[in-house]
């Protein structure tokens, strides 16, 4: 074992050195050094006093203190240091907390700064005294110190591992490296076994660039896989003309580089983490190999054009139908988008072709094919596109390709789609193909286009449905069926869509109206329908839908008035006629039409019901009196509805001589009537009575249900056997026309009480009438009043003329309101302030407002004089008296205060009604020109001086 050396020196920088077997150099940066101690402890986890430390004391023997040898010494400053100590006696190698040193012999030199001493910071295995003593150099100290006499434990050996003198590299040390790693990289690229392993490439690589020869190393690989690659992709001009065959070369040409370049990187990854990451600009070896491979592909433009005409062709051929390889075309797309050119050397060629052959498809199929298939082939070939991107195209091609797609299948069609299918679609009620048209549509934002449609179709099926005078009959019914059809198509095709909504309401509106007031009408009647006693096989849920569907028909029309006028004409029928299904359904009808036009639309109907309620309790009290219990002909029932005249329809008087009997209840019920309620008058409706006869015929006795004419005819019979036309004409006093419909549907009809001489359906002036003995029924109670009961035209005409009529007050109170407050106002201001305040009125009933104006100074008594071509002035001309009609106006729901709707005046005098005849004639002029030649006591008039 050699001598361990040891010299200090006191000046500058202190060197301290172990000498066993080889030398190692201990650097500490101190002018001078304290005086080290050495401790006998042995316990490894004890951490020991600072070697440096001023004072510091030792045991050895019996305990005598040494003596310090050495001055103190400063704390050292960082240094690494690499050590390797010895294990304890297990033989486990760890880091010793104390070094024992021999005292060093008095005539060793000193032992200067040797120049050839390297630094202990390689990682070579000789060095690996400098790892264990740089591992523990933080919590490792040393006790220094002169020791004389060796403590009783076990000693501890210290191993060093010395430093070998820095090595030089030999002077072909980097050609024979690379000569190595040129031959893998060369065996790589040839796919050729390497005799030399991976590790010592490896290592190959590191020695490179630790010697700082990685930039020279960088470059060679970049230039040995430059000259294959483009070896590889020039290989590939030429080959096969098989599209399939030869991008099935190109994805190997790319597999095989992509695998090469792995293991190149695998071999150069020191390179990669270090030389490449601290030099800028320098592509990764991987990076730097896609580059090298898109520059030489794109110098080899043959193979990037056939490939990508390759790849285009394998496309189409799958959207034609055959079968291609996907993988194949996954992989060389996936070789286009890592290499950075798919957008520009693919996919705008493919865009391209995609719009080409979907351009001449969309036409093709549009020639041959109906909507519904088209519809489903534009859907499947959506759906491929969108699969192709999830399978082989790159992600970026799915919004540019499906628009491509969406534009020649759909947006360029969208026209001709609507124009050939659309009204099929919606005829057969193809619910599906409606959806798939509206969710295809969307896509192109085509919406209002289909919505245009939609629009067409509800007005141009629906004038065919309002304007068939011949199906009038069936329009409510054929309405609300196309109504029904209409929702579920927005419900279940459209998305409830609001935009569609809005069409379908306004497209209803216009058409239900474009037949002025005949639909507002027929509904009217249509409820009648449904509201009247007979209507079997309706339950109470199903009348109440039907009444609500019905509603929604009411609210399209504009002509309200018409269906309140026709409305109560019926509904006063079936209170006084005993023909109502359900009273609770017409009080549920009435409360829908409340809410959906006000209290003042239903409140006539509303009156109408309490007068028959009042009725009841009149009949309860007449029968209770003491004039019918005591007055009244026995054999006979009377009940009477006590009507308001303001509530109910006006009706036609008719006059009939009644029989004995009925013209004795008649005024015994008048005179109670009178006594009770006194200053009112009563006028009997001779054509609203009904009666109930029992009738003794030679087969059986029945009950006949007649109207009051039928009874009166039919009691002339008792007296006599046979009577001609004009004998019973003169004993009933009954109008000719009213007459004859009696005796047709007493002699004509179902039932044929009556036997007419000649047979036919027509009654003539010299027809006679014989009482069937031969009648027979199988029921006990016949109704035989259906034809008396039946509307006629003239009805009808009369109730229409009565809403114009009404219409027209309307019109002509906005107009005066509108002059009081504008005093002069142009003719197209007018029209316009007039539409807004006669909303409730159609359009069509005020559309010739010109004409009313026009008419006013006739209809309300006053001249309104053209101050301009087109001007009004509410100003009334002088020099004359005028008579203005106030309260002859009909009450109506949408006037409130007619009578104070005048122009302006200057002083108004009233009268009474019984002055009138005494006026002179010039103030009678001003009357209205058809006022009735006998006034009523209800009227007022006023007198206006002139202003």
């Amino acid at each position: 074992m050699s001598a361990m050396r040891i010299s200090f020196s006191p000046h500058l920088e202190t060197l301290l050195s172990f000498s066993y077997n080889e030398e190692l150099s201990l650097r500490f940066h101190n002018s001078s050094m304290s005086q080290p101690t050495a401790s006998t402890s042995t316990n490894p986890s004890k951490r020991s006093a600072s070697p440096y430390s001023s004072s510091s004391t030792t045991t050895a023997g019996a305990g005598t203190a040494a003596a310090p040898i050495f001055p103190a010494m400063k704390k050292a400053k960082s240094q690494a240091v690499a050590c390797s100590l010895d294990g304890n006696k297990n033989g486990q190698q760890q880091i010793a907390p104390h070094v024992h040193f021999a005292e060093p012999p008095a005539h060793s030199p000193m032992i200067e700064d040797d120049p050839n001493d390297v630094a202990l910071e390689t990682s070579s295995p000789s060095n690996a005294f400098g790892r264990g003593l740089a591992a523990s150099a933080g919590g490792v100290t040393a006790n220094l110190s002169r020791k004389k006499a060796t403590p009783p434990q076990p000693t501890k050996k210290l191993v060093i591992k010395l430093v070998k003198a820095k090595p030089t590299l030999p002077n072909n040390f980097e050609e024979n490296t690379w000569a190595t790693l040129k031959s893998a990289i060369s065996a790589i690229f040839l796919k050729q076994p390497d005799p030399c392993d991976l590790e010592k490439l490896y290592q190959a690589v590191n020695d490179l660039c630790l010697h700082k020869m990685g930039g020279s190393l960088y470059q060679r690989i970049e230039n040995e896989c430059e000259a294959y690659i483009s070896a590889a992709l020039l290989s590939l001009v030429g080959q096969s003309e098989d599209l399939v065959v030869f991008l099935a070369l190109v994805e190997k040409c790319w597999q095989d580089f992509c695998d090469q370049m792995l293991m190149i990187r695998g071999i150069a990854l020191y390179l990669d983490r270090t030389y490449v990451k601290q030099t800028p600009n320098v592509r990764s070896l991987w990076d730097m190999g896609l580059q090298l491979f898109r520059k030489h592909l794109s110098l080899a433009s043959e193979v990037e054009h056939k490939t990508v005409f390759g790849l285009l062709k394998m496309i189409e051929s799958e959207r034609l139908g055959e079968a291609v390889d996907r993988t194949l075309l996954n992989h060389l797309l996936k070789m286009f988008t890592a290499l950075g050119i798919y957008p520009e050397s693919f996919e705008k060629p493919f865009l391209e072709g995609t719009s080409e052959f979907y351009a001449a498809e969309g036409v093709k199929y549009m020639q041959h094919a109906d909507v519904p298939d088209y519809l489903k082939h534009v859907e499947v070939r959506l759906q491929e596109e969108h699969e192709r991107c999830l399978i082989y195209l790159d992600a970026s091609t799915r919004k540019p390709l499906v628009a491509t797609a969406e534009k020649q299948l759909l947006e360029r069609h969208i026209s001709a789609i609507l124009d050939k299918g659309f009204m099929m679609l919606m005829d057969g009620k193809r619910i599906e193909d409606l959806q798939r048209m509206y969710m295809l549509f969307s896509r192109v934002n085509a919406l209002e286009s289909l919505r245009q449609s939609l629009s067409q179709y509800i007005r141009r099926t629906g004038q065919s449905i309002v304007m068939d005078e011949e199906k009038d009959k069936d329009m409510v019914s054929s309405l609300l069926e196309f109504k029904a059809n209409l929702d579920r198509i927005w419900e279940e095709s459209f998305y409830k869509n609001e935009a569609f909504s809005n069409t379908i309401k306004d497209s209803f509106e216009h058409l239900i109206n474009i037949r002025q007031n005949r639909p507002a009408e027929l509904i009217a009647k249509f409820v009648d329908e449904k509201l009247r006693a007979g209507n079997k096989g309706t339950s109470e849920e199903e009348l109440e839908g039907t009444l609500d569907k019905v509603l929604v028909l009411f609210r399209f029309i504009q002509g309200k008035d018409v269906f309140e006028a026709f409305y109560k004409k019926d509904l006063a029928k079936r209170l006084l006629l005993g023909k109502s299904a359900s009273i609770d359904a017409e009080k549920s009808m009435i409360t829908k039409l409340k809410t959906e036009c006000g209290s003042q639309f239903t409140n006539k109907l509303e009156g109408m019901f309490k007068d028959i309620e009042l009725s009841k309790e009149i009949n309860e009290s007449f029968k209770q009196s003491s004039q019918a219990r005591m007055k009244l002909p026995s054999g006979i029932e009377l009940s009477v509805h006590v009507l308001t005249t303001g509530y109910w329809p006006t009706y036609p008087p008719m006059d009939v001589r009644l029989p004995l009997e009925l013209n004795v209840y008649q005024d015994i019920f008048k005179e109670f009537y009178l006594s009770k309620y006194s200053g009112r008058r009563l006028m009997w409706q001779n054509s609203l009575g009904h009666c109930v006869l029992k009738a003794e015929f030679p087969k059986g006795k029945k009950e006949l249900a007649v109207s009051l004419f039928q009874t009166v005819a039919l009691m002339l019979f008792n007296d006599a056997q046979k009577l001609s036309f004009q004998d019973i004409k003169e004993s009933t006093g009954i109008e000719d026309k009213e007459l004859r419909r009696t005796l047709q549907s007493l002699a004509c009809g179902k039932f044929r009480v009556l036997q007419k001489i000649p047979k036919g359906r027509d009654v003539e002036d010299d027809d006679s009438f014989v009482f069937n003995d031969q009648f027979t029924a199988p029921l006990y109670r016949i109704k035989v009043n259906a034809i008396q009961m039946k509307e006629t035209v003239e009805e009808n005409t009369s109730t229409t003329e009565r809403v114009f009529q009404d219409r027209q007050y309307q019109v002509d109170a906005a107009i005066v309101r509108i002059m009081k407050t504008r005093k002069v106002l142009s003719h197209t201001l007018l029209i316009t302030e007039l539409f807004q305040q006669i909303k409730i009125l159609s359009l069509t009933a005020i559309a010739g407002s010109s004409s009313v104006v026009g008419g006013l100074s006739s209809s309300l008594c006053f001249r309104c004089p053209f101050l301009e071509s087109s001007r009004y002035d509410s100003r009334v001309d002088g020099g004359s008296k005028w008579a203005v009609l106030l309260t002859n106006l009909p009450p109506s729901k949408h006037l409130t205060g007619v009578a104070e709707k005048l122009l302006f005046y200057h002083s108004q005098i009233h009268f009474p009604v019984k002055n009138i005849s005494a006026m002179s004639s010039s103030f009678r002029w001003g009357l209205r020109s058809n006022m009735p030649r006998n006034p009523s006591s209800s009227w007022a008039y006023s007198y206006v001086d002139s202003i």
